[in-house]
């Protein structure tokens, strides 16, 4: 078992930036890929970023740049720094484990979910 809990999420207005954080604990070594995701209420769960331990990444093409995924494991800690937002990005994000080495963007590969934070972005 694999518990995620995220925060940093919030309000911005376009052009701004946030970095969302998830203190992941429990069996590590079923979180040694992890990923964000996010949802908003009418569109499925969609992946934004990934990370195989710290040494392979992978981001969906909306990102453009401007996200980046990182994790400290003395920590426990996942992070997605996000710049520039746009408020098309506005959504639930939700941090997740794998025990998968591919850094899919696919939830239905991730096993443990955390309760999401929310991000808004104002025009």
């Amino acid at each position: 078992q694999v518990q995620l809990v995220e925060s940093g999420g919030g309000s911005v207005q376009a052009g701004g930036s946030l970095r969302l954080s998830c203190e992941f604990s429990g069996n590590i070594y079923s979180a040694i890929g992890m990923g964000w995701f996010r949802q908003t209420p009418n569109q499925e769960r969609e992946g934004v970023a990934a990370i195989y331990l710290s040494t392979t990444t992978r981001y969906a093409p909306f990102v453009k740049g401007r996200f980046t995924i990182s994790r400290d494991d003395a920590k426990n800690t996942l992070f997605l720094e996000m710049n520039n937002l746009e408020p098309q990005d506005t959504a639930t994000y939700y941090c997740a484990a794998t025990r998968s080495p591919d850094v899919p963007l696919i939830p239905s590969l991730y096993g443990y979910w955390g309760q999401g934070t929310q991000v808004t972005v104002s025009s």
